[in-house]
């Protein structure tokens, strides 16, 4: 058996395994890992070569299920022939991507019940773009020139954001983690999307911030970089987990301006940042198994929550402060709707405009990053001044 022929058996291999998960389990990219790193004798380039084959098929799922059980030879075809081209995928893409490739109503790769939460996405460039990989960004948190030194030495193509002076794309498949930038805390791999977030908001140097859902830390340090030294951020989340990596990851990039809390003070806040749990449909792109797992139910069970952390931490907002909510959905009901209903329900605070929208228009209370414009993942952002 050929090389590539063993490939596509190993592949199809793999989709069965996975199979009686991809529409049900929202950790699936857990599992992807395991199967990948469990089986010693893929080398990397074999693990490369298959998660990009795995995320094809999810990202176009629609168009390839239908053929596992009569057709397995069409599924590898198929997948060949919408896989990204990659130096891991090229050899299978020269020999199984033959033929016309798949085509129909592009719409239909995304789940037909979202539509009534986002239209934008099913038509134009930006279903275009959600049928496209998702690329790398990365922050520059200091010493840029020597971090593009860096980069540049180890012959890795890089292109800069034209919106944000220290957002860069990377567009080789390649580990920052094993730069000296990184292991130094001048890289911080994060989405532009989620970096503008904070952007739109025009932060100014000092003041005191709590980060209500901190997670692993990602707006945290980005926050920490914007109010300066003579700031502070305080990290809130009831993950001990995600806390002890964002302490390692502040440890690293050297932002001794944040502190871990167990529980936030009331009512001191200069700033408040609420980074909800959402459905993830902002990054569908990067995430595709999450357009089959998502249902209705988890947006409507979403929103809840959404409003009820946002009711809870308004509290910590002193007056004149401000409240900021934001998601990495595309959902107008985890959006829009949880930013309307806040502000019916609480006089005390007024809507504030966007200091800067990326050439994003604003939409009832909040900011909508489409993933289009700038080649991102989907955010939404609010903010809100108390009285």
């Amino acid at each position: 058996m050929s090389v590539a022929s063993n490939q596509a058996q190993v592949f199809l291999r793999l989709l069965r395994v996975l199979r009686p998960r991809w529409r049900t389990d929202q950790a699936l990219p857990r599992t992807i890992q395991s199967l990948l790193t469990g089986d010693r004798s893929f080398g990397s380039r074999d693990r490369r070569l298959y998660r990009e084959l795995i995320y094809t098929t999810l990202r176009h799922l629609p168009w390839i299920e239908p053929c596992l059980d009569q057709d397995p030879a069409e599924v590898v075809r198929r997948v060949a022939c919408l896989a990204a081209d990659l130096p891991a995928t090229q050899a299978f893409r020269a020999e199984f991507a033959t033929g016309e490739a798949p085509a129909g109503d592009r719409a239909e790769l995304l789940p037909a019940w979202f539509r009534a939460e986002c239209p934008e996405i099913f038509s134009g460039d930006e279903l275009e773009t959600q049928l496209r990989r998702a690329p790398l960004w990365l922050r520059l948190s200091g010493a840029a020139s020597a971090t593009l030194k860096e980069l540049a030495e180890r012959g890795w193509a890089v292109q800069r954001s034209e919106i944000l002076p220290n957002a860069v794309r990377l567009l080789d498949e390649v580990d920052v983690t094993q730069t000296n930038a990184f292991k130094r805390g001048r890289i911080e791999v994060q989405d532009l999307g989620s970096q503008m977030v904070l952007e739109t908001l025009g932060i100014t140097p000092g003041g005191r911030w709590l980060d209500a859902c901190a997670g692993a830390g990602g707006k945290s340090l980005q926050l920490a970089r914007l109010i300066t030294a003579s700031g502070t951020v305080e990290a809130h989340d009831i993950r001990p987990s995600a806390l002890a990596e964002l302490q390692e990851r502040a440890v690293r990039a050297g932002a001794r301006n944040i502190r871990l809390i167990s529980r936030p003070s009331n009512g001191d806040y200069d700033g408040v940042l609420v980074d909800a749990p959402c459905s993830g449909s902002g990054t569908w792109r990067r995430s595709p198994h999450l357009k089959w797992t998502t249902t209705p139910a988890l947006i409507a069970e979403r929103a809840e929550l959404q409003h009820t952390l946002l009711a809870k931490f308004s509290a910590n907002v002193r007056p004149g402060g401000r409240l900021v909510y934001a998601t990495c959905s595309l959902s107008v009901r985890e959006n829009e709707q949880v930013a309307a209903r806040f502000l019916a329900g609480h006089a005390g605070f007024e809507p504030m405009a966007p200091a800067q929208a990326f050439g994003f228009a604003p939409r009832g209370d909040g900011l909508t990053i489409f993933p289009a414009r700038h080649d991102t993942d989907g955010f939404f952002v609010a903010a809100f001044r108390r009285r």
